[in-house]
């Protein structure tokens, strides 16, 4: 479908072939450290790997034993792998006989008491980003937040807007325009979301462990003695019901028709308390237990595949950013990491997304309503649960169909895009990326999940030998491997630095938590008053 917007893309590209190969990018990746017998480490996070708070490459997500890697914003597919692969290097040169975990499902876990949550320091806002984290686990449990990802950052040039919006005729603010394009592909993201997670959806199995004392599941034994829970034709467990999945937030309808329904269904949610929360209200061991009784603590607490972005200050909350300064790039939430590779994700899959999401962007993308969000929801669980099930059939505008015809057309669709990319970067990777996804749609190729499986019946192993494995073998990889002198030193250099600028945070506060806290909200209140 030769698009609007992508016959101009094309047109733009032959007189500015440099435009687009300066689309931005950035990963942060998700470990989990665990022991040498597959445990989830109980060691606080490094020292010599420098402050969690500041450090701007190696962080901490939901807890302690939980790292994050953060790569800067690039233009380069290579160098964003080479620095994550630096950063992978770096850390193993510190954790000892530790390891990093390789797949998204954890590893063997002894329920929330075995999960310590991450911790910032004394600041206001360190002290925050714990609250918010005791407020995840005591709401959802933190079996749930010890699930690892892969989030990959996307945006398009600079030098791309002006052109686009002058050949559109729009004559509006820049960056109106920017926000309306974004949303567009955010919608069409979300129709079209299940297709990524049936090609790179890798977590159709878990560890008993991670779903002993939870209740009833759905989830069928795997092996005889019960070591190991899957469903059989599942891609990506992750993100269903047993991940980052919210019951209490199935009511919440965010809508990207507009940037101001968006951020007015998130305020409310923020503002609004919600009974099932009260209870955890007061502190426990002298910490507060969440940071507020609403449906949402923050934005942040809202579960979606994607997410629009715009950086702000540490006290600045995300939705006063968008509000102020609009969209400035999505943040791809629905990435498994892949056992398979050493770094979770690699350039063949960096450039079906970069085709994918610009196809989301140069396609039509009318307004969604409820329907359709619902349509869009039964789709995402089907193929989570069922992506490989022969014949399944997903909900298409124009009614039923079966995945795989769906897929084989997507695909051929977006190989506009591939191509485009190919000629600006005079290469044939991105289509020969394309080329490998439609021969998983055909059976060609085994997906990544359905390899998960075979290899655990083959060996005869559970899933946590299995992940174990594969996490024993990228440990060497990585131990092995000489990480460029510089590039060391640079992180050497961070993680010294990055000690100091928390020290400063913390030497900086003036006033109480409980003053730092009512002073964030009171930017949702000015936010929901229209200010």
């Amino acid at each position: 479908m030769n698009s609007h917007w992508q016959q101009q893309l094309v047109e733009l590209s032959r007189s500015q072939p440099e435009m687009l190969r300066s689309i931005c990018r950035g990963i942060e990746k998700e470990s989990l450290r665990v022991t040498g017998d597959g445990v989830l480490a109980q060691t606080p996070h490094p020292a010599v790997l420098g402050s969690a708070l500041t450090h701007g490459s190696i962080t901490t997500d939901y807890s302690e034993s939980l790292m994050e890697f953060i790569t800067p914003v690039s233009t380069g597919i290579e160098d964003t792998l080479q620095t994550l692969e630096d950063v992978h290097s770096f850390v193993y040169k510190h954790i000892d006989s530790e390891r990093l975990w390789s797949a998204s499902m954890p590893c063997i876990v002894a329920g929330d008491a075995g999960i310590p949550v991450a911790r910032y320091g004394s600041s206001n806002v360190g002290r925050m980003k714990t609250v918010y984290r005791y407020g995840l686990g005591n709401r959802y449990g933190r079996l749930m937040q010890a699930i690892a990802g892969v989030h990959y950052n996307f945006s398009m040039p600079e030098t791309y807007w002006p052109e686009a919006q002058k050949a559109d005729g729009d004559d509006g603010p820049l960056q109106d325009y920017i926000t309306s394009r974004y949303l567009g592909l955010i919608r069409n993201f979300h129709r079209w979301s299940w297709l990524l997670i049936y090609l790179f959806g890798a977590s159709p199995a878990v560890c008993a462990s991670f779903m002993r004392g939870r209740g009833e599941h759905h989830l069928e034994p795997f092996d005889d003695e019960g070591n190991s829970l899957h469903l059989p034709y599942a891609t990506a467990l992750r993100m269903g019901d047993l991940g980052y999945n919210s019951s209490a937030q199935r009511s919440l309808r965010a809508c990207y028709n507009s940037l101001d329904n968006y951020i007015a269904t998130l305020t409310q949610a923020i503002l609004t308390p919600h009974p099932d929360y009260a209870a955890y209200k007061g502190k426990e061991n002298d910490e507060y237990m969440q940071l507020n009784d609403s449906l949402l603590q923050i934005e942040n607490e809202f579960y979606s595949t994607i997410r629009p972005k715009r950086p702000g200050s540490s006290s600045e909350t995300p939705l006063t950013a968008l509000h102020s300064r609009g969209i400035e790039y999505v943040e791809i939430r629905c990435i498994d990491v892949n056992p398979f590779h050493p770094l979770g994700i690699d350039s063949t899959q960096i450039r079906l997304l970069d085709s994918f999401l610009l196809h989301c962007l140069t396609q039509p993308s009318p307004a969604c309503d409820e329907a359709q969000q619902g349509h869009q929801a039964a789709n995402l669980t089907a193929v989570v649960d069922r992506g490989r099930e022969p014949g399944l059939m997903l909900q298409a505008p124009a009614g039923s169909r079966s995945l795989t015809e769906w897929a084989a057309e997507l695909l051929g669709e977006i190989a506009e895009s591939a191509e485009l990319l190919d000629t600006v970067h005079k290469t044939s990777d991105y289509s020969a990326a394309l080329t490998e996804q439609q021969a998983k749609v055909r059976g060609d190729v085994e997906l990544p999940s359905a390899r998960v499986l075979r290899e655990m019946r083959e060996k005869g192993m559970p899933y946590y030998r299995f992940a174990m494995g594969y996490s024993n073998r990228w440990a060497e990889h990585f131990k092995e491997r000489d990480i460029n002198p510089d590039a060391e030193q640079a992180l050497v250099d961070e993680s010294t630095t990055s000690l100091t600028r928390q020290a400063d945070i913390e030497a900086a506060d003036s006033v109480s938590f409980e003053e730092y806290l009512a002073a964030y909200f009171d930017q949702y209140k000015a936010l929901n008053h229209g200010e």
